[in-house]
């Protein structure tokens, strides 16, 4: 197995965009580790936030696709953080860092909590445009364990990874999915303690999103038919919280559809980006959006702007 990582795609990736370390804490050892590609004069890029399992290259796929269509997306690896707060003001010093006023966010499952998170830290001075919650929650209560949430940094890295690894699905799947799995298995493993730790913290100290003040954002919720670390009751939350929200399902996919089922995300991400077209926060190079479209984006923003005004 292990595919994923000896695929042309993969290799091609790592060969062609250069992985980045940026330090913005008074910290040192505070290091952010991303991926940047696409047209730099794009001011409101895409940008990826991982599972607790996840490094910035498990969105690898997303990348190469959506650079090709001339948008500029970012996939990011969080250095070790261990409270909510801490994150976010650490994740404003890297926009701050990058000149990056407005962003769109991709987040899976943790990623994603940690996406409507930062909205909801920044809603005063709003930083994100738009959110995209892929196999992600609303509330940390759901996995029973917020009670365990301050022993984590205690436990060696072996129980760690037993724990993320419990999560993982069992039983019978697709050779495509079991590649997925396998990368993503190899990615845990390249992880430390302290990150492991950090992460299992973040994913579970006593913590939900504050609707009200992010319901402005347009949201799409992206989650799959077949079995996850999400439970029903999970995704029902997310549909409650988000009424309004664009709904992307999967029929299967797994926790990582990213990776196991990527042309079918690559085009849920393309719909939820296409609303900005034509604006300052579009993500994509103008010139590699024809006349036409432009101009049906321009149609529908007057319109929606004459209903708001009603």
């Amino acid at each position: 197995m292990g595919e994923i990582k000896v695929s042309p795609d993969y290799n091609w990736f790592r060969s062609t965009v250069p992985l980045k370390k940026i330090i913005v804490d008074d910290d040192d050892s505070k290091v952010w580790s991303l991926y940047d590609a696409g047209p730099k004069i794009i001011r409101c890029p895409l940008i990826f936030l991982p599972p607790v399992s996840g490094t910035a290259d498990v969105f690898f796929q997303q990348i190469l696709a959506l650079t090709g269509w001339g948008y500029r997306v970012i996939a990011l690896q969080y250095p070790v953080y261990w409270d909510h707060l801490e994150f976010c003001d650490g994740f404003r010093k890297l926009l701050d860092h990058l000149q990056l006023d407005k962003v769109h966010l991709f987040g899976a499952s943790l990623g994603g909590f940690l996406a409507q998170k930062f909205a909801e830290y920044t809603h005063k001075s709003p930083r994100v445009q738009s959110l995209i919650l892929c196999n992600s929650f609303s509330d940390t209560s759901i996995f029973n364990q917020t009670w365990t949430a301050n022993s984590f940094w205690l436990m060696p890295a072996f129980m760690l990874k037993k724990i993320v690894l419990g999560n993982f699905a069992s039983g019978p799947v697709d050779p495509v999915m079991a590649d997925g799995i396998d990368f993503m298995v190899d990615r845990l493993e390249s992880l430390s303690q302290s990150e492991l730790a950090s992460r299992l913290t973040l994913n579970c100290q006593n913590s939900y999103v504050e609707p009200h003040k992010i319901r402005d954002i347009p949201v799409t919720i992206m989650d799959v038919f077949d079995q996850s670390a999400l439970s029903t009751e999970a995704k029902e939350e997310m549909y409650k919280l988000y009424p309004s929200a664009r709904r992307a399902h999967l029929k299967t996919g797994g926790n990582f559809p990213y990776l196991c089922r990527s042309a079918e995300v690559n085009v849920y991400i393309q719909i939820h980006l296409l609303q900005f077209h034509g604006t300052r926060y579009a993500a994509i190079d103008p010139s590699m959006v024809s006349a036409e479209e432009l101009e049906v984006q321009k149609i529908k923003l007057q319109s929606s702007s004459e209903q708001e005004q009603q």
